[in-house]
């Protein structure tokens, strides 16, 4: 398999406290990674330093992406070369409607790879089909992005935006929080339509619920800025069944 992201020995710092303790992960081209821990272990500091957040100091250790050195990528070439950030708090952007925030999004990107942008039809049709997969109302693409959204529509949002961008690499921080039962198979279909053996995710999730529609290849728990242990998608029933003070200890 070829490998998506390699991450070796990394230890990341913010305002002198050490966040990221020699944290090492490999992620290949169509694997789906799940990424658990519990709170403050470092889970998002780490989905914010691949989307390049630059208020995190690396004082060890290397990120790889599609073989290159992800630390000298401006985040508009992270982008540009497929790398997509599902934020675990999605922002508002009162003012700018859904269709207009993501085709703009999406042409930039073209630009920067030399291809032809969408225009207007073009673009509307592809939205249709999306909206269409995700269950999501044509009206949606009229209202500001996010204003006014429920928690369950903000996180089908970025899956639409997902699924737009068609990235190479996406991060889910978190994008089962909040969801109700319907919601959760619906932005779990999602991540599953995204799914292929060129493309790669890494969820990061703190429950079992979206696991368990998604039938990860991978999972890693991490603890303490680093990763404790590494297993199947069976890893993730046995934390709930001993929680991750259990697994940590036996780590």
């Amino acid at each position: 398999m070829e490998v998506l992201l390699e991450i070796e020995d990394l230890e990341v710092e913010i305002e002198e406290r050490k966040i990221l303790d020699g944290l090492s992960l490999t992620l290949n081209r169509g694997e789906i990674a799940a990424l658990m821990g519990p709170n403050g272990a470092g889970k998002s500091t780490l989905a914010s330093i691949l989307a390049g957040k630059d208020n995190y100091k690396s004082i060890k250790g290397s990120i790889r992406y599609l073989g290159k050195d992800l630390f000298k990528m401006s985040i508009e070439e992270r982008a540009s070369k497929g790398l997509f950030l599902a934020f675990q708090y999605p922002v508002e952007i009162p003012g700018v409607a859904m269709s207009t925030f993501v085709k703009i999004a999406l042409n930039a990107q073209k630009r920067l790879r030399g291809e032809k942008e969408l225009d207007a039809i073009e673009f509307l049709k592809l939205a249709k089909i999306k909206a269409k997969e995700l269950h999501m109302s044509e009206d949606f693409f009229k209202r500001p992005v996010n204003v006014g959204f429920s928690g369950g529509e903000k996180k089908k949002a970025e899956v639409f935006q997902m699924s737009m961008l068609d990235p190479i690499l996406a991060i889910l921080d978190e994008t089962d929080s909040g969801l109700d039962v319907d919601a959760l198979k619906v932005v779990a279909e999602g991540i599953k339509n995204f799914q292929s053996k060129d493309r790669g995710s890494l969820v990061i999730t703190h429950y079992q619920r979206l696991l368990n529609h998604l039938d990860p290849d991978t999972v890693h728990i991490l603890a303490d800025g680093k990763i404790v242990k590494t297993g199947d998608k069976t890893l993730a029933s046995l934390l709930e069944e001993k929680g991750y003070q259990g697994i940590i200890e036996a780590a």
